[in-house]
């Protein structure tokens, strides 16, 4: 318990580093245009870490699998498949949809819609196969961007270097407007979550074990899906999709906190994706001069890790 809170302690004290390292570092003669800026930045990447954060531990729980994450159930499928939609539809006034507050709202509601269309058709025939679920989610998944990368083809040139900015996440492109209400949510799902992590808690020992000591397992399941479907949807129409950021900073957290408390385990991961993305956001700016976006070099080692999972469980 000590060792936890020794690294919970030391996890906190790199976060405030990367955050004031972000905001402080050569600030230059124009300081306060500066910091408003990056403060703008620090906001959405700390909600952004937040949500995929608590999202990916709560659905490597309720899976019962380190290598899946939220992402396999088509949510950024969906997303990228309503920005092609927008594109194709609006052509010239492209820029101005995408960036206004009602895109934000139709692409959480379409990713939470998507999500609880899923759900309803799995568990009102009293079904409650987590497996076939994800199945559900991947194939549509696969579909929705089929359709996407078929209605690339037909836009203007131009309006694909729009929908390709889209691809990935960004933080050099935030709408300020959006961050009171992304945090209002983020705030009201994560003091649920944290008060419900102790039903994660029961649900890792199993479906039988929760049952057994009295747990209403299928409205459990429901209730943390709906919970990672709005974390995922939020982040994913503030900043972009990045895909291997949960799998990353969750199974990095899973090695170095040792504990069954979920409560323990998110607060972990939360600071360990906030140093990741403040950290990667520090180097992609100082190092890199903005070269690459830092969704891409988490997926690149997000995406080695993932590799190095598969192969490590094979060996098993």
């Amino acid at each position: 318990m000590k060792r936890n809170q020794r690294i919970i302690g030391l996890l906190t004290i790199l976060a405030l580093v990367a955050i004031a390292s972000f905001l402080l570092y050569n600030l230059g003669s124009s300081w306060q245009f500066a910091l408003r800026l990056r403060s703008i930045k620090i906001v959405a990447m700390v909600i952004t870490s937040c949500c995929v954060a608590y999202s990916t531990v709560a659905f490597h729980t309720l899976t019962s699998n380190r290598i899946l994450t939220p992402s396999i159930m088509g949510f950024e499928s969906v997303y990228m498949l309503l920005q092609t939609i927008l594109v194709f539809v609006y052509g010239d006034q492209t820029f101005r949809v995408l960036n206004s507050f009602g895109n934000f709202m139709l692409s959480i509601a379409c990713m939470i819609g998507f999500a609880f269309l899923i759900y309803i058709l799995i568990y009102k025939k009293g079904r409650s196969n987590m497996y076939l679920l994800l199945l559900i989610g991947l194939v549509l998944g696969i579909l929705f961007n089929t359709l996407s990368a078929f209605m690339q083809l037909l836009i203007d040139p131009n309006d694909f270097f729009i929908i390709q900015g889209k691809m990935f996440a960004s933080f050099n492109k935030i709408n300020q407007y959006l961050l009171p209400y992304t945090a209002f949510i983020l705030l009201l799902v994560i003091s649920i979550g944290f008060y419900m992590a102790k039903y994660l808690d029961v649900l890792a020992l199993g479906r039988e074990q929760a049952i057994s000591l009295g747990l209403n397992y299928n409205n459990m399941i429901r209730l943390f899906l709906i919970m990672i479907a709005i974390l995922v949807a939020v982040s994913t129409a503030l900043v972009g999709p990045i895909t291997f950021l949960g799998l990353l900073v969750a199974n990095l957290t899973y090695e170095l906190i040792r504990t069954h408390s979920h409560r323990l385990m998110i607060l972990a991961c939360c600071l360990v994706s906030v140093i990741s993305v403040v950290g990667g956001q520090f180097l992609m700016e100082r190092a890199f001069n903005f070269s690459t976006p830092v969704s891409t070099i988490i997926n690149f080692v997000g995406g080695g890790y993932f590799i190095y999972l598969l192969l490590k469980v094979k060996k098993i």
